[in-house]
């Protein structure tokens, strides 16, 4: 993991304007109000027998840690933020706004830490299903969490 690279992406997003519509970005994807930057993808895990699976993880979450501890020096602990009942909600049909929304959906908590501009930003973990990859996510939005 390069932390100065991630650092300076992040640092990055808070200053970048956020997207008018949905989609694509250089460093992952954005719409109005939040940019969402991959910062690192792992393999995926067709012929894993659940070892390199659980490695990936506690690898992904240790570097989330590092990052974090990063983050803290400039703005203070994070606040762990679950995103399971948010989740729950968005799956009951409530209306969860973006990019909150996504986030549930394949992140169970995020670290989160609100910057001098506002912003928030949240560092998560990500896997869609066992089989696809892990991602570090970094995410900076105007949208309060829900």
């Amino acid at each position: 993991m390069d932390i100065a690279k991630h650092l300076a992406v992040i640092d990055l997003l808070c200053d970048r304007a956020f997207p008018a519509e949905h989609g694509r970005t250089d460093v992952g994807t954005g719409g109005p109000g939040y940019l969402i930057a991959e910062l690192q993808t792992s393999g995926d895990f067709h012929e894993d027998d659940g070892t390199e699976r659980e490695l990936a993880e506690e690898q992904y979450e240790a570097e989330r840690d590092a990052l974090g501890e990063r983050l803290a020096e400039r703005w203070g602990p994070a606040d762990v933020l679950s995103l399971s009942s948010t989740f729950e909600r968005a799956m009951e049909g409530e209306d969860i706004g973006e990019p909150w929304a996504t986030l549930a959906s394949q992140v169970p908590d995020v670290h989160l830490w609100q910057a001098p501009t506002g912003r928030w930003v949240a560092l998560g973990v990500s896997q869609w299903d066992d089989e696809l990859p892990f991602q570090l996510l970094a995410v900076v939005t105007a949208v309060d969490p829900p």
